[in-house]
């Protein structure tokens, strides 16, 4: 046919090279993966909040009046009460920093004619993560350590009255009426401290996020510089039965973080939360028995019988050789049971799990023979 060489050409290819390249275009625009420095300024542990309640709405001031019934006495209904500004600790949230500085709780409506009350103003709820201080002039006033915990961080107002409410036998055409109250008006300081089963406790280049990696989901950064963690990440190992214990990463501590050196004070509270502490020695330095004593004393030091929680050792790096030397120089100087393993190959893990659990059990049992609800992820 004459047509058919012309029908080839405005025929569409096999193949569109155009999608393919949309696609890498869209690949090439994909957000870029934050790295553990630059999240440091998403992670917020400490925040100032302003919070004021709403104020209530004023008390209605009319009279009732109709044909035939001129002189129906006052009508004017009651305001509205003001919102309250409520923190609520929500587990989704894991930092302060989607929190805002300043709070106010809705207005109430004003009161109406024919004995309207005005409505209440609504509630504002902020969610905050679970461990969260409240203190206000440096004394705590609420500790929010369970999932949808509630505080009423500050009270709306109450409403004003109508001049209904003023009718009595003595004065039958009151006209006195009152405004509603401001609502209350606080300055709270929120601190958070990360609320964990066990927490990973060591010095810089302990390999701490290694192991979180080796036996969690939990991504923190790695590298062969110290103080690689800047914010405490939180990795769950789960078991076959579908018990979940949540492990901390605290970031590195050095001598005198009870003086506030290196990261200092800042990150020793997270280790307040933990019920078992697992203490991450370097088996490759000389002496590391050294370093569980620093360790130790850096604990008590911010706080008396801190260091004395259960707990285990663990000798990280045990694939270098000199390691296999120190292990057992640490076994004759250290009373707790010692964990040799690599966070890197892998090399006896089962054994930190095991145990792991084992002291998650101790601590559910403790708790409900106090008659408490233990902590569950």
């Amino acid at each position: 046919s004459p047509w058919k060489p012309l029908l080839l050409l405005l025929s569409p290819p096999a193949f569109s090279t155009s999608r393919a390249r949309r696609a890498k275009d869209r690949r090439l625009r994909a957000k870029r993966a934050i790295s553990e420095r630059q999240l440091t300024r998403y992670f917020v542990d400490q925040r100032k909040v302003r919070v004021v309640g709403g104020q209530g709405g004023g008390g209605g001031h009319s009279f009732y009046s109709e044909p035939r019934k001129i002189f129906g006495g006052p009508d004017g209904g009651n305001g509205g009460d003001g919102g309250h500004v409520i923190f609520k600790a929500d587990q989704q949230v894991k930092s302060l920093s989607s929190v805002f500085p300043f709070y106010q709780g809705f207005h109430g409506e004003r009161g109406g004619s024919k004995n309207c009350y005005g409505a209440n103003g609504a509630h504002v709820y902020v969610k905050v993560p679970v461990g969260t201080l409240v203190k206000e002039d440096g004394r705590v006033v609420a500790d929010l350590t369970q999932h949808g915990e509630e505080y009423v961080a500050a009270y709306g107002g109450a409403g004003g009255k109508g001049n209904r409410f003023f009718l009595s036998n003595e004065n039958r055409a009151p006209t006195f009426f009152t405004p509603g109250e401001p609502g209350q008006e606080r300055v709270l300081h929120l601190e958070l401290k990360t609320t964990a089963h066990a927490g990973l406790v060591g010095f810089p280049n302990a390999g701490k996020s290694s192991l979180l990696r080796a036996i969690s989901r939990a991504k923190p950064a790695v590298a062969a510089y110290p103080f690689t963690t800047l914010n405490p990440h939180v990795g769950i190992v789960h078991y076959q039965d579908y018990e979940q214990v949540a492990v901390a990463d605290i970031p590195g501590l050095i001598k005198g973080a009870h003086q506030n050196r290196g990261l200092g004070m800042a990150f020793l509270k997270h280790i307040e939360r933990c019920h078992f502490l697992l203490y991450v020695v370097d088996l490759s330095v000389p002496q590391p028995w050294i370093q569980l004593q620093d360790l130790k004393h850096e604990l008590e030091a911010y706080e008396k019988g801190l260091s004395e929680r259960p707990r285990v050792v663990i000798g990280n790096k045990f694939d270098l050789a000199q390691s296999r030397i120190n292990l057992p120089l640490l076994r004759e100087r250290v009373a707790e049971r010692v964990i040799a393993l690599s966070a890197l190959t892998g090399d006896n893990l089962e054994e930190l799990l095991w145990h792991l659990r084992e002291l998650y059990d101790t601590y559910v049992k403790t708790e409900q023979s106090r008659g408490q609800s233990p902590v569950k992820w």
